[in-house]
């Protein structure tokens, strides 16, 4: 029996120690506050902005260029094969005006770059680029891409409509 009691004394003794240091860090505890880290705020890169404002700046041009030249815009469905592709460089400086404007690539057709030059002047003064896009000279140059039907028509890249499917 000695040894019994020996022994549940000693179990006890292990609980009450037990207990007191739970209690005695519970309240160590109570006194504390547990603060999470500060997420980490990822700042986003200036060339997303950038990238950003200008895919918003290049929808704004196409915008006007459609707006300035109704009657040569197709509406609806572009054909299968397209009678051209003309891509015009440009340069448009901080108050929206084209200062200078070239055929960058064709097919050779005359009469569609001819077209997507001269919407391209009625549709100036373009809007004014953001600031931050401008080069150190004061000017952004981008490109478009006319895509033109047999009709001389034509859509912007920025907001061409898939190509039917099959040649009519």
């Amino acid at each position: 029996m000695l040894t019994r009691t020996r022994h549940l004394r000693c179990l006890t003794g292990r609980r009450v120690r037990g207990t007191l240091l739970v209690a005695a860090l519970g309240i160590a505890m109570a006194g504390c506050t547990i603060t999470p880290p500060p997420s980490a705020t990822v700042p986003t890169p200036a060339a997303a902005i950038n990238s950003a404002t200008l895919d918003q700046y290049r929808d704004a041009v196409a915008r006007r260029i459609i707006e300035r030249n109704p009657s040569y815009v197709l509406r609806g469905t572009p054909q299968a094969m397209l009678r051209s592709l003309v891509v015009v460089s440009f340069t448009v400086d901080r108050n929206g005006h084209v200062v200078e404007s070239s055929v960058y690539r064709t097919n050779g057709d005359d009469e569609a770059e001819s077209t997507a030059l001269a919407t391209l002047r009625r549709a100036a003064p373009l809007p004014q680029p953001p600031g931050k896009l401008l080069n150190g000279r004061g000017q952004l140059e981008l490109f478009e891409d006319w895509l033109f039907n047999d009709n001389g028509k034509f859509q912007l890249r920025e907001f061409a409509s898939p190509q039917a499917q099959t040649i009519d």
